[in-house]
């Protein structure tokens, strides 16, 4: 029995996006359960994934069995407040394109939602938008 490895599944996700916002502008992105202080002002982006639904694709033993393996990922983009969303939405459209109905080692990236306004962000002191998007990729037994 081969089990799919989350973490190489989340490698891909986080690498794609590490390595477009190390592009001029650069942005820095902090990855789930990783600490971090933001200076004051600064444009910044935050990804979670998170593997949230499975099916089966085929029935029976795990002998040649398949399933669907369907997570999500979730960027939250944080700017400075009162200056509007311009540089907050050019970092939500480098993010949309990054990901936007491609295949990548496998994993199938489905079109992204956003950047939609979050109303009350986390931290207080930024706008703060988020785009996300679901993957798909799928684990022979």
């Amino acid at each position: 029995m081969a089990a799919l490895d989350l973490n190489a599944i989340r490698a891909i996700v986080e690498g794609r996006l590490a390595t477009e916002l190390a592009i001029v502008p650069v942005i820095p992105v902090v990855f789930h359960n990783v600490a971090y202080t933001p200076t004051p002002g600064s444009t910044w982006a935050q990804c979670s994934v998170s593997f949230s639904n499975n099916n089966y694709l085929t029935m029976g033993s795990t002998a040649g069995a398949s399933n669907s393996v369907i997570g999500v990922i979730v960027v939250n983009i944080f700017s400075a407040k009162g200056v509007g969303s311009g540089a907050n939405l050019t970092v939500g459209k480098r993010v949309r394109d990054l990901y936007n109905r491609i295949v990548v080692s496998g994993v199938r990236f489905d079109p992204p939602t956003g950047p939609e306004v979050v109303a009350t962000p986390s931290p207080e002191g930024y706008f703060q938008t988020q785009v996300r998007m679901t993957f798909e990729t799928f684990e022979d037994l």
